[in-house]
């Protein structure tokens, strides 16, 4: 079985995560794709404001319909920073003779050599880069053992930082973030000032 892996701190969920997901899944005609909330980035430090709950509910909300995906709070349950190294050591201890795909964008391509235990993470998973369909294959880090499959995805230029500051200016999330997720932003009142 072939069994993809997309994390993040989904603060909020966008359609960005969504699409790169499908996009895995339908290039590399995958089994299973998992979304992995993580407790805290390493190489963005302040990036989740939500607790655990209401990043969990606004994900539940935006995929329970889509029998494609599943979500693991392994990371959340784990807290701390969320390194990719712990996780796949986890998935690979639960799926043993699956074939484990990790999802990342291509902006991190040039980072990770920086990635906890990157030449341990290389043996347990293969990883997916996205990048822009046209667009010419950025050099490739130099990891023994690294597996590399480029995703011709539908990348959308949004960011969940942003997201949030649309919040507080009192703009819009249609377009950028599912329905329900929405619809539960505005219900508990997420990323608004409280001055």
């Amino acid at each position: 079985m072939k069994i993809g892996f997309l994390g993040g701190c989904f603060d909020p969920i966008h359609f960005g995560h969504l699409l790169a997901a499908q996009d895995a899944y339908e290039q590399f005609k995958l089994d299973r794709l998992i979304l992995v909330p993580a407790a805290q980035t390493p190489l963005k430090p302040n990036e989740v404001q939500s607790d655990i709950k209401d990043r969990l509910s606004m994900l539940k909300a935006s995929v329970e319909w889509d029998r494609r995906f599943e979500m693991s709070d392994v990371e959340l349950k784990r807290g701390g920073i969320s390194y990719t190294i712990d996780s796949a050591r986890h998935f690979k201890a639960l799926y043993p003779n699956d074939q484990l795909y990790w999802i990342i964008g291509g902006d991190q391509l040039p980072r990770l050599h920086l990635w906890k235990e990157i030449t341990e993470l290389v043996k347990l998973v293969e990883f997916i880069f996205l990048e822009r369909p046209g667009y010419p294959i950025k050099a490739q880090p130099d990891i023994p053992g690294l597996k590399l499959h480029r995703c011709d995805g539908h990348l959308v230029a949004v960011s969940s930082t942003e997201l949030r500051e649309r919040c507080r200016l009192g703009l819009s999330l249609d377009y950028f973030v599912p329905h329900k997720a929405i619809v539960y932003i505005n219900e508990n009142r997420l990323y608004q000032d409280n001055t």
